[in-house]
């Protein structure tokens, strides 16, 4: 077996645990068991994907092997306790969760990125450190040798994982995602954590009738038979139909409302990944985590929040193709392809169709895009980048959102924000000021994630139906309020920054291939880094792309002065052995906080895959 660096894992430190039954956990209890710490934070897609990727992993050897979340919060909502509780439940996590406010544990194995994956032996030890996604085969490999030596070493502990589920809770609603109008009357609601499309009467209460099973999984039929995996996004077709954004099975579904029979139109239901094609037949194309969907343009947009990018798709032609964003993190405007987004999760078309609006989560951003030229151009109304929001009214250039998930086209041209973690419904006019004006119309609406517009009462003042998400209903608001006076607040990401030299500084991007596998060179280089910064003065010299893994950056600016480096690597790993060896994607970007300090160091490592780096244990 590959030898490992003898680390002594640091003990999990936070403020409570949670799926426990009370009880805290020590990894002193879990000496004998493989542990696998996943670091994560519910606003990350990313980090959705790994909870995804370790259920079969759990499944399989949960004798061997304890999964313990540890939720290290980026935003300020995130580090409210019972928004982590409420987490837990909505994305079905099945393991133990330490909640970390403080970042106490993140900052004692010195992680710097959501998601990172460790692996700590039977007897304590780190053994691997996995920084993004789509590592759980290379943990996978990594548990069975671990297995065998220690079984043989005597030093394995089978026994069944220290889990205990929370209790059930009634109601017709549980987390809530997305809703639609129905042009009958009544509404559609995607009821994400049971697995169904909820169809409600016109009073948004009562139920009509249940799409799906209930059980997680990917299967067409009948209403009764269906199976959604978190549902979310849906669009009204214009033949009537309803297409369905399946957010965990990567796929789109299409609802005939009137038989209530679903199919799958568009996905695999596999995720997509760096290399794979971006245009084709919907069925042959993989997606990545569709969280919205709209008509627009004469088809259907995607909000493809696991790449960071929309797609389309076309019912006529049964295709689809990746139409905006570069798959980079990130907030940058321009022509469709070379935009950045960062987790799109809410499409609305405008009242005259000219513009589709994005509720742009991560960077806390309202955007939208046009037609330019031939082709369409992606443009910021509210919202600067990865690491500032807030809740601040006033003039767009200066308005903050917190992680927005939803987006309503009003009638007189304005836009309604389901503004989500600062539980509030924001509005955005255009044609106030030079720039627009961002106002606040409600608050105190626990995490709404959509909302849709009714016509109201008999003197047809329009109303507003909105998705509270974590209050699991949908609460009717009407048109126009008057505005809510909210005392502007303003955050930037809270982790502490690296303490780095003016001047020259090595960024080494570690990439080890797992065990079994090497780098696959056979259609040309197997790695690339893409660096860059914020503000872009801070790096004089060692911006753009490459394909080698480590860069000579020169920093820029005075001591003290502050900056984020955005680092994004990527490496592809393929089978040694097999007639047909599988390939692997490594992929991870970085929002480095750094603060310029003549006692910095002079090297900055960041662990894609191989062995951690770090760690404040002790030495073994």
């Amino acid at each position: 077996m590959t030898s490992r660096a003898r680390v002594r894992a640091p003990e999990l430190h936070g403020r409570s645990w949670i799926n426990t039954g009370g009880e805290e956990l020590g990894l002193a209890a879990l000496r004998g068991r493989i542990v696998v710490l996943d670091f994560w934070t519910f606003c990350c897609i990313n980090c959705l994907h790994v909870i995804d990727e370790l259920r079969e992993l759990e499944e399989r050897h949960r004798d061997t092997v304890v999964v313990i979340g540890v939720h290290s919060p980026k935003f300020v909502h995130e580090a409210e306790h019972a928004a982590v509780v409420d987490a837990v439940e909505r994305y079905g996590v099945a393991h133990p969760v330490l909640d970390d406010p403080e970042l106490t544990t993140w900052k004692q194995y010195a992680v710097r990125a959501w998601p990172t994956l460790v692996v700590i032996d039977p007897e304590g030890y780190v053994v691997a450190q996995h920084a993004g996604e789509g590592h759980v085969h290379a943990i996978e490999k990594l548990v069975g040798q671990l297995e065998a030596e220690h079984e043989a070493k005597g030093t394995l502990r089978r026994g069944e994982a220290p889990f205990t589920p929370p209790e059930p809770v009634a109601g017709d609603l549980r987390f809530p995602g997305k809703a639609l109008a129905l042009p009958a009357g009544g509404f559609l609601v995607s009821d994400t954590t049971r697995h169904q499309l909820v169809e409600l009467a016109a009073d948004g209460e009562t139920v009509l009738r249940r799409i799906g099973d209930g059980e997680r999984g990917l299967a067409d039929g009948a209403a009764d038979v269906a199976r959604f995996n978190e549902p979310q996004g849906l669009a009204l077709l214009p033949d009537g139909d309803v297409l369905v954004a399946d957010t965990v099975n990567h796929a789109l579904r299409r609802l005939d409302p009137a038989t209530g029979e679903v199919r799958t139109v568009a996905g695999t239901g596999a995720q997509w990944w760096q290399g794979a094609p971006t245009e084709g037949p919907a069925r042959q194309v993989a997606l990545s985590s569709p969280w919205d969907v709209a008509w627009f343009a004469g088809r259907v947009w995607i909000a493809m929040a696991g790449v960071h990018q929309l797609w389309t798709y076309d019912p006529e032609t049964g295709t689809v193709a990746a139409a905006a964003g570069t798959t980079n993190e990130g907030l940058v405007d321009g022509p469709a392809a070379e935009a950045w987004f960062a987790q799109p999760s809410g499409l609305a078309v405008a009242a005259d169709g000219g513009r589709l609006w994005v509720a742009d989560s991560e960077t806390s951003a309202l955007r939208w895009v046009e037609r330019a030229g031939d082709g369409f151009a992606v443009r910021t109304a509210v919202g600067t980048g990865l690491f500032d929001f807030g809740h601040r009214d006033g003039p767009a250039a200066q308005a903050l959102f917190q992680h927005p998930l939803g987006v309503t086209a009003l009638p007189d041209g304005s836009v309604a924000v389901c503004d989500t973690y600062n539980h509030a419904l924001r509005r955005y006019d255009p044609a106030t000021g030079e720039v627009g004006e961002v106002s606040t119309l409600a608050t105190d609406l626990r995490e709404p994630s959509d909302a849709v517009l009714v016509p109201g009462d008999s003197e047809g003042t329009p109303e507003i139906v909105v998705v509270e998400s974590a209050r699991h209903r949908l609460t009717r608001l009407r048109l126009p309020e008057d505005a809510v006076r909210v005392e502007a607040v303003a955050h930037r990401t809270q982790r502490a920054a690296t303490e780095v030299a003016a001047g020259m500084l090595r960024l080494d991007v570690v990439f080890r291939p797992p065990p079994g596998q090497k780098l696959d060179e056979r259609y040309g280089p197997a790695t690339r880094l893409v660096v860059s910064s914020t503000p872009p003065g801070l790096l004089a010299a060692g911006e753009g792309t490459g394909t080698d893994l480590h860069r000579e950056l020169m920093l820029s600016g005075a001591a003290g002065t502050e900056g984020v480096l955005h680092v994004s690597a990527m490496a592809a790993s393929c089978d040694e052995e097999g007639e047909y060896p599988a390939c692997h994607m490594h992929q991870q970007d970085w929002g480095v906080p750094v603060r310029l300090s003549p006692d910095g160091t002079d090297r900055l490592p960041l662990v894609l895959a191989g062995p951690a780096e770090g760690a404040e244990g002790a030495e073994g």
